[in-house]
């Protein structure tokens, strides 16, 4: 695993020894090539970030500011440092060992990131916590994402997104165990009168 592209191309990272599951470097050049340009100067929530490949990729692209949201303490330290070992440790990137839904609904000011990454485990079994319908019904996680922000949601391939009311899935691919969404808010509708 390592960084694909920008000023930490090339650059192995550190993976935590849990059980998390690192995105796949062909999965991670896949989605930012779909961003382009988009990245630069971005605000940037990566959510289960494990050991902060995705926003980390992001920073070396461009991105104006990261927030790494994770709470395994063993992968808060290899994010940590993996930053450093980037050179992408500083002001424009902030590790917040957390659960992803406390934080979200501790936040208090809406719109705040234009890009939100989502590489949540999946559900594999029954009776499993799924994080992908969870996250999709946040109020919390709409209420973050800036107008015109896309959400990026990896998640088990061939699984149906309950997108409801609140999101409209533009982009949908599958690179081998992932499926990977790009969300935007859905459009409120009008009634006519």
């Amino acid at each position: 695993m390592r960084v694909i592209a920008g000023t930490a191309g090339g650059t192995p990272l550190h993976t935590p020894r849990t059980d998390l599951r690192p995105t796949m470097d062909v999965v991670k050049g896949a989605i930012f090539s779909s961003l382009g340009d988009f990245v630069t100067g971005a605000r940037v929530l990566d959510l289960f970030a494990g050991s902060g490949g995705l926003g980390l990729e992001a920073l070396s692209r461009g991105a104006g500011h990261v927030t790494f949201v994770e709470s395994d303490r063993r992968a808060v330290a290899t994010i940590e440092k993996n930053l450093e070992k980037t050179k992408l440790a500083g002001p424009c990137a902030t590790v917040v060992p957390l659960d992803i839904f406390r934080f979200l609904d501790r936040r208090d000011s809406a719109g705040t990131y234009e890009i939100i990454l989502a590489d949540p485990p999946y559900a594999k079994a029954e009776g499993e916590r799924d994080f992908a319908p969870e996250l999709l019904c946040s109020s919390s996680l709409q209420n973050a994402l800036a107008p015109g922000g896309i959400f990026i949601l990896e998640h088990l391939p061939g699984a149906k997104l309950k997108l409801g009311t609140a999101w409209a899935c533009f982009r949908q691919k599958r690179y081998g165990a992932t499926g990977v969404a790009f969300l935007r808010a859905a459009e409120p509708i009008v009634p006519s009168s």
